[in-house]
C-alpha cells in the first residue's frame, strides 16, 4: 500500500497535472467504483437519472473490482495523469487519501466551486465526521456508508428449534445458536462473517467500547500502537477458531465473499454490512435482521462506526469538471435520492432529511430491522474507543491481520498467537508508513 513517500510523489505530480480539455459540449466524468451485484445496478441507475436530468455533464460509471483494487487503480491512474473525476474509496482507504491532501480536492471545496455551500448539520454526524478534517472540512462525499449487522435465515432457525422472531443479541448466544444449527443439520454451517477486520476488530472494539489502538485509534495522531491482543479480543477469536474446527464457523474470504455462503443457504447466520441487503433480498430467502452482537458489560453496546465508502475527487481537474462533479454531489444529496438509496440498498441515508423522510413514511414499521444500522451508529455519543479507526496504511494492516486470521482458522496457531503476531507486524508496518 502507498506510504507517505509514495503519496509525496503523487502530491508533486498534482502540481503539474493539468485538467483535461473537452471539445464536446457534454463533459464526461468517469466514476470509478467497486459496487457489484445489486449495488452496481443502483450505481448505473443513479448515473442514468443524473445524465437524463441535464445536458452539460455525463457520469460514466466504471467498475474497478474490489474496494482494495479500486483504490490501487485510482492511485495508479493518478500517477499516470489519467485519474478519473470521481473515485470511490472504502473506509479503510480514508487514511491513505487523507494523507495526500495535495493530491485531492476536498469535497466541500468542490461543492463550493459549483456554487453550493456545504452544511455539515444536514448530514448524519457520525458519517460526516468520519470523512472530515478536525476543523470540520469534509474531504470526501459519503456515498454508501454502512454499519455491520446480523442477518439470519428464519427457515434455518425454525429447523434448528430456534426462535425465528428473536435473533441472538450477544456473541455467546450467537455461538450457541450456530452450534444448534450445525448439530441439528438445519444447515451445513452455523455462522459466517464477511470482513473479519472491519466487523470483528474495528467495529468489535467500538461496539464493545474497548481500544483498537492508541491515539484514539489513530484519529488523535498517526503514531498508533495496536491493542488487538487484549483479553476480550483473544476470547472472541478463540471462540471463532474453536467453531471453525468442525465447520460450525466457515470462513468465506477477506472481504464480502462470505455473503454467498449465507444466500446459498449453507450458513444460517451472517454478520455483514447493512449494504449487503440488496443481494440478500435478491436471493429470495426468508431472512431476519438483528443488531451486531456484543459481549455483556457496563456501557455495552456502545456505537458502531461507518463502513462502506465515500467519493473522492483528485486535484488537477478543470473548473468545468469540478462544476460537473459538484452538480452530481448535489444530485446525490437530494432527499428523494438519499431516501431511495437507503431503502433499496441497505446503506445508511447520508442526510438527516432522508432519514426523517424514511421514518415518516412508515418504512421502518413495514420493514422491521431496517432502522437497526442507523440506531447502532447514532444511539450513543462516541467515546475515545468508538469514534472510528484511521491509520495511514489501514489496508496494509488489514492484510496483515487477515494473514494471521487465516493461519488461525487453518489450525496453525491459536488466537493469542495470531493476535500477538498481528499486533507486532501491524505496529511495524505503521511505523514504516509514518517514516519512523
Amino acid at each position: 500500500m502507498p506510504n507517505r513517500l509514495a503519496w509525496s510523489c503523487l502530491v508533486a505530480a498534482a502540481i503539474s497535472f493539468g485538467g483535461t480539455s473537452h471539445a464536446l459540449a457534454v463533459t464526461e466524468l468517469q466514476w470509478w467504483h467497486a459496487m457489484s451485484g445489486a449495488n452496481n445496478e443502483v450505481v448505473e441507475q443513479l448515473a442514468k437519472e443524473f445524465n437524463d436530468g441535464q445536458k452539460d455533464y455525463k457520469i460514466v460509471p466504471v467498475f474497478k473490482g474490489t474496494y482494495p483494487e479500486a483504490l490501487n487503480a485510482g492511485i495508479a491512474a493518478f500517477r499516470a495523469k489519467q485519474a478519473p473525476a470521481i473515485l470511490q474509496v472504502f473506509d479503510a482507504g480514508s487514511g491513505v487519501m487523507m494523507g495526500a491532501e495535495g493530491a485531492i480536492m476536498p469535497a466541500a471545496e468542490v461543492l463550493k466551486k459549483g456554487g453550493y455551500t456545504f452544511d455539515k448539520s444536514l448530514y448524519l454526524p457520525g458519517i460526516v465526521s468520519y470523512y472530515s478534517k478536525p476543523d470540520g472540512t469534509m474531504l470526501s462525499f459519503p456515498y454508501n456508508s454502512s454499519s455491520p449487522i446480523l442477518y439470519y435465515n428464519k427457515d434455518t432457525f425454525r429447523k434448528a428449534g430456534l426462535d425465528p422472531e428473536h435473533p441472538p443479541k450477544t456473541w455467546p448466544e450467537v455461538f450457541d445458536a450456530a452450534k444448534k444449527i450445525k448439530s441439528s443439520g438445519a444447515s451445513a454451517c452455523g455462522l459466517t462473517s464477511t470482513w473479519l477486520t472491519w466487523i470483528q476488530t474495528e467495529n468489535f472494539a467500538a461496539w464493545n467500547n474497548i481500544s483498537y489502538g492508541s491515539n484514539e485509534n489513530g484519529l488523535g495522531g498517526t503514531d498508533v500502537k495496536l491493542a488487538l491482543n487484549t483479553p476480550l479480543f483473544v476470547q472472541h477469536f478463540q471462540s471463532i477458531a474453536d467453531l471453525a474446527k468442525d465447520g460450525t464457523f466457515r470462513y468465506g474470504g477477506r472481504t464480502s465473499e462470505a455473503k454467498q455462503l449465507f444466500t446459498s443457504g449453507e450458513c444460517g447466520i451472517l454478520t455483514e454490512s447493512s449494504g449487503g441487503l440488496g443481494d440478500i433480498i435478491k436471493s429470495g430467502m426468508n431472512y431476519g435482521i438483528g443488531q451486531l452482537p456484543y459481549y455483556e458489560g457496563e456501557g455495552r453496546p456502545q456505537n458502531t462506526i461507518p463502513g462502506g465508502a465515500s467519493l473522492w475527487v483528485f486535484a488537477g481537474k478543470s473548473d468545468t469538471e469540478y462544476k460537473g462533479i459538484a452538480e452530481f454531489f448535489h444530485f446525490l444529496s437530494q432527499t428523494k435520492i438519499q431516501a431511495r438509496l437507503h431503502q433499496v440498498s441497505g446503506y445508511l441515508p447520508v442526510t438527516m432529511a432522508a432519514y426523517e423522510e424514511t421514518k415518516k413514511s412508515g418504512f421502518y414499521d413495514k420493514n422491521p430491522g431496517r432502522e437497526t444500522p442507523i440506531l447502532q451508529m447514532l444511539g450513543k455519543a462516541p467515546t475515545a474507543n468508538s469514534k472510528g479507526v484511521r491509520l495511514v496504511n489501514l489496508p496494509q494492516v488489514r492484510d496483515i491481520m487477515n494473514e494471521e486470521f487465516e493461519a488461525m482458522l487453518a489450525g496453525k496457531e491459536d488466537a493469542k498467537t495470531a493476535l500477538d503476531k498481528a499486533v507486532q507486524r501491524g505496529d511495524a508496518a505503521i511505523q514504516q508508513a509514518i517514516g519512523n
